[in-house]
């Protein structure tokens, strides 16, 4: 409970829990949302993403307060930074089909039971039912996405407190896809391409059949949702990993490329690593409280003997720059735990070895940061 929030069931059909993003002080909310927003500003984040939530979607719905559903507003966030990632690369043009009823003309295949209860059976004989392919942004794919996006523009207009923060998503996805039918059916919405060459198309599909089941696939059923009760399929969202983006935003602010997420070394994969000629770094986020106290070091001695043990593994140090055997034998590297603490600022400093050492350990720090919280505004709506 310390690391998971979401909602599911002890006793199927019986007894749920439900779980709320708190952290220690008060009454505080975490906002979630706006960790989630902070670090998908950097487009390459997004495809780390895959293990942040899990939803059961072939499970029993569970009904909840419509200001408890945590699973909805997570979902629409990552799906409009996806589309706002490929509305800055431009719409993919693709081969499509379609049916008309051409006159005194023939193209592609022609349909003929269509043909003859359209045309034959009502004295049409110079028309004619075609399918044949067609080249343009109207394909299947965009037309998913085109349907999604209508779907989430109501959710968010039945949703005051979600609709501010993405709003400007939403207006510039929207015009991008003006020429783009929301027309598709459920078949085609199974059977959409993935092209390994667009990768953003595939998470954006792949959210996209998540959102659209989420509402049974039907647009009336978000007057439904935005009641005081709706129903969610059972989930839970991984906040320790969720804070691990949060902190990878804002090294890559700091730090743009010499920051290095989850590096393959010889036997593990430590979070970050600063690429740095000066002073290279070994940098973990741990979602714990218990790092704001100096003593108790028994509680985080396993953390530091795996963070050690990344800085002793040749695979991490060369790529730290470390090449020898000579210089691997020489240099102890700089360690460094990020953790939460609502008490610090929400920016990293300057140096990321200046104070804060961890008594008893040669170069090992600890870095403070305060995630988002929603102010008391925002926490009213969470109070029945």
């Amino acid at each position: 409970m310390s690391y998971f929030i979401g909602a599911d069931w002890l006793v199927k059909n019986q007894q749920a829990i439900y779980v709320a993003p708190k952290i220690n002080e008060g009454d505080k909310q975490i906002d979630y949302l706006g960790m989630l927003h902070s670090c998908l500003t950097h487009g390459d984040i997004a495809k780390n993403t895959k293990d942040l939530y899990h939803i059961k979607l072939n499970e029993p719905f569970i009904e909840i307060n419509q200001q408890f559903d945590l699973l909805t507003p997570l979902l629409i966030m990552q799906f409009l930074q996806l589309v706002k990632d490929i509305v800055r690369k431009g719409l993919r043009q693709s081969y499509y089909k379609v049916e008309h009823n051409l006159t005194c003309k023939i193209k592609g295949r022609v349909l003929v039971a269509e043909n003859i209860n359209k045309n034959l059976t009502r004295n049409k004989p110079t028309n004619t039912y075609c399918r044949y392919d067609e080249f343009g942004f109207n394909s299947v794919e965009n037309r998913v996405l085109k349907r999604t996006l209508k779907f989430v523009q109501r959710y968010l207009a039945k949703c005051p407190e979600y609709h501010h923060s993405m709003k400007h998503l939403m207006d510039f996805c929207m015009p991008a896809f003006e020429m783009v039918s929301d027309k598709v059916n459920l078949h085609e919405m199974k059977a959409t391409k993935r092209n390994p060459f667009y990768k953003e198309y595939q998470e954006a599909l792949t959210l996209s059949q998540i959102i659209l089941k989420r509402f049974g696939y039907h647009i009336n059923e978000i007057e439904n949702s935005t009641t005081q009760e709706t129903t969610v399929p059972p989930f839970w969202i991984d906040m320790s990993k969720l804070f691990e983006l949060y902190v990878l935003g804002l090294l890559k602010d700091k730090y743009a490329e010499k920051i290095i997420f989850q590096a393959k070394g010889s036997y593990g994969s430590p979070d970050y690593l600063l690429i740095d000629d000066v002073q290279p770094l070994i940098i973990d986020a741990k979602y714990k409280p218990t790092y704001q106290k100096d003593r108790g070091l028994s509680n985080i001695i396993e953390d530091i003997r795996q963070i050690s043990g990344y800085a002793r593994d040749k695979g991490i140090l060369n790529k730290l720059g470390y090449h020898t055997e000579e210089v691997q034998t020489m240099n102890v590297v700089s360690c460094v735990v990020i953790y939460t603490d609502q008490r610090e600022g929400n920016e990293l400093p300057d140096s990321l070895t200046d104070g804060n050492a961890i008594k008893g350990f040669t170069k090992f720090y600890k870095v403070p940061i305060a995630v988002p919280i929603l102010n008391n505004k925002e926490l009213n709506c969470f109070d029945n």
